[in-house]
């Protein structure tokens, strides 16, 4: 009987752990599978995944980190992923998912400023892509972990027979050094690199080794120069007795190179999952390839100004050269980073080489050798101003987006006044350098042609642009500093930008309808757009108007010329009240303050309003459109808008704002910076 009432209950038990195991519901229905979402960092660039297409998640305040951006919409694979989708409006700075999708790389990626990131203009990159919201569609899984391009590939050598590739698991953080277990055959051995491997064997460490192998692979693209020089070309290793100056530390770019080079040495055996076939392929071809893209976080365009005088000699004229062929070896030319050209000057300057006609430091190297000194004197504002209207031009290979830089070797003292060429060179966005080899001593001092002319002509006389030399044969130790200082593209604060290449009139409405409190609003706003320019004599100037009936000018362009004192300058400002002649203040600015614009300004009108106009606006509007200015407009409660697209440049819709009370300007402060920038990346170099 007891057996006839346990067998059900076994019977019942069995049928339920059945069912468990199988994974059936008691109503037949299975969950749908949930997309798991990998993490990545801020720094994490497109490139460095193996997958065509994949889900991400970005962590926040990746803004801050400054991570750089190449293109707009579309971006070079060299991006970040998380500051590209902030850029593109797909985030926001709180992170947040986000769709990858991979496409060919593609020529000319313009530079923009979007949602508080500024992306840089590239002339080519080989793999591009796109960003878009983190919401797959239905019924598309993607992968629930991202496959990374190992940094630092790992080789595995095995012996001639029965040779074995293991396949490598790189853990998806962007970190230097990453740690790998493999389990390999007896024969297999690990070859050196810098990551600890761990295998049947005792873990090895074999980053001193590395350095050794990264040696030789640069060597492969850079030759010697003749060892009875004055200055030998020594091979880029931090050296343990160098001094500890910033200057003087490593490169971050040179550590670019490196890594970038071991990269090439991909296993032949099995090549990477990104569609790149690496069998059969020449070192050293690989090599160039790879070092003719240059180094992207120094970008710049660069003319070297070197001195042909009689003065110099012809021992020191090749200790200059020698200088020259070092800095075009460290600084890692390439289409994707820095374009080198060289001036060499004596009555007259001459280009020896435009920025275009070599792509890599390793063909820079007989160029340079192969330059002739031409004599006469040490003509050094004439230079300038020869590059000012000759070297920086489309057809010599300027590319817009970079900074212009030109540095000027001399030796002794210029036989001619730099002062007026240096600033008008400025003024067009060139970034001067002056290196100065044995100066005048106070013996000497008389006999110089323009006192301080090094201070004249630089664009801070905070010693950043200014490097003297007391000794040629000191010569040797200014390529680091050198290098560091051009490449250091957030301090070359004479580059033109969107930012510092302006003059803005702001014509503001003061009649009685906008009243005290308002007015003080409108202000705000003013102080606001201005804040986010760079504000200097050379750099972005602004000036303002006020009107009702008639027209006040509260200070003109150049009046306030650092950031602080133009912020004063907008909160003194006193309301006016009184009528609205909106048409009469366009004039009255045009003939106050853009008559007055510099040449190589871009001239912008911001115009504030909040009614309609007792004269006409058209005509005054078009006179200012014709004579190149740009012109906002923004109206306010009762701006008519018809008379906010007549004031405003085409198209309309990217110049004409509207808003329904005083409170909500402040909303257009970025949506005008964008627009400024975005109209100065897309327009080329004056």
């Amino acid at each position: 009987m007891k057996l006839k009432m346990i067998k059900p209950h076994l019977n019942a038990v069995f049928i339920a752990i059945l069912l468990t195991c199988s994974g059936a519901k008691p109503n037949g229905k299975n969950k749908k599978t949930k997309q798991v979402v990998p993490a990545i960092e801020c720094d994490v660039r497109a490139g460095k995944i193996n997958l065509p297409e994949f889900i991400a998640k970005c962590p926040a305040n990746c803004r801050e980190t400054k991570e750089r951006v190449y293109g707009t919409s579309v971006f070079a694979s060299i991006s970040s992923i998380c500051n590209a989708a902030i850029h593109s409006g797909v985030i926001s700075n709180s992170g947040g998912k986000l769709i990858v999708r991979k496409m060919p790389g593609q020529v000319s990626y313009k530079g923009s400023f979007a949602n508080g990131v500024r992306s840089l203009s590239l002339t080519s990159w080989r793999e591009s892509f796109s960003v878009s919201v983190g919401k797959p569609k239905k019924g598309v899984i993607y992968p629930p972990s991202l496959d990374y391009t190992p940094s630092r590939p790992t080789t595995v050598k095995t012996a001639p027979s029965d040779s074995t590739v293991l396949p490598m698991t790189i853990t998806p953080e962007p970190e230097p050094t990453t740690t790998m277990k493999t389990t390999a055959p007896p024969t297999t051995t690990p070859v050196t690199t810098p990551t600890t491997t761990t295998t049947t064997a005792p873990p090895t460490t074999t980053s001193a080794k590395l350095r050794v192998t990264v040696h030789k692979i640069r060597e492969a693209g850079v030759h010697r120069p003749d060892t009875g020089t004055a200055i030998r070309r020594q091979p880029h290793v931090p050296s343990a007795s160098a001094p500890d100056s910033e200057d003087n530390k490593p490169l971050s770019e040179t550590s670019h190179i490196k890594e970038t080079l071991v990269e090439s040495r991909e296993p032949e055996s099995k090549p990477f999952e990104s569609g790149f076939n690496a069998r059969g392929q020449d070192l050293t071809t690989r090599v160039t390839e790879i070092m003719s893209q240059g180094d992207p976080n120094c970008k710049v365009d660069i003319a070297f100004l070197m001195d042909g005088s009689w003065s110099i000699g012809k021992r020191r004229f090749k200790i200059q050269k020698d200088f020259l062929v070092e800095v075009s070896q460290v600084i890692n030319v390439g289409v994707a980073g820095p374009m080198m050209g060289v001036i060499q000057y004596g009555d007259d300057a001459v280009t020896e080489f435009s920025l275009r006609q070599f792509s890599n430091s390793k063909d820079l190297k007989p160029a340079i050798n192969k330059i002739i000194q031409k004599g006469g004197l040490s003509n050094v504002g004439k230079a300038l101003s020869y590059i000012n209207k000759h070297f920086f031009s489309d057809a010599n290979g300027n590319r817009g987006g970079a900074p212009n830089v030109a540095v000027v070797l001399v030796d002794g003292w210029p036989t001619d006044k730099v002062e007026e060429a240096s600033r008008l060179a400025r003024e067009s966005g060139i970034n001067i350098f002056f290196v100065t080899i044995e100066g005048p001593d106070e013996n000497e001092k008389q006999n110089v042609v323009e006192a301080n002319y090094v201070d004249k002509a630089v664009c801070r006389t905070n010693g950043f642009y200014s490097l003297p030399i007391t000794s040629w044969f000191a010569l040797r130790k200014a390529v680091q500093p050198l290098v560091k200082r051009v490449c250091d593209t957030d301090r070359l604060v004479c580059s033109k930008t969107c930012l510092n290449a302006n003059d803005i009139a702001f014509v503001i409405d003061g009649s009685s309808s906008v009243g005290t409190g308002n007015f003080r609003t409108v202000l705000q706003f003013v102080a606001n757009v201005t804040r986010e320019f760079e504000i200097s004599d050379t750099d972005t100037r602004v000036g303002v108007v006020q009107y009702t009936y008639e027209q006040r000018l509260e200070f003109a362009f150049g009046q306030h010329n650092n950031k602080a004192d133009l912020l004063n300058a907008i909160k003194r400002i006193n309301y006016w009240s009184g009528g609205t002649s909106t048409g009469a203040a366009i004039t009255y600015a045009a003939d106050q303050l853009f008559s007055k614009s510099k040449p190589n300004k871009r001239k912008i009108m911001i115009v504030i309003t909040d009614g309609r106009s007792y004269d006409d606006v058209r005509a005054p509007a078009l006179a200012v459109h014709h004579k190149g200015v740009i012109a906002y407009s923004i109206g306010i409660a009762w701006a008519a808008q018809d008379e906010l697209e007549y004031i405003a440049t085409d198209p309309d819709r990217e110049h004409s704002f509207f808003v329904d009370e005083f409170d909500n300007l402040y909303k257009y402060v970025s949506k005008i910076i964008h627009n400024i920038c975005q109209e100065f990346n897309s327009q080329p170099r004056n």
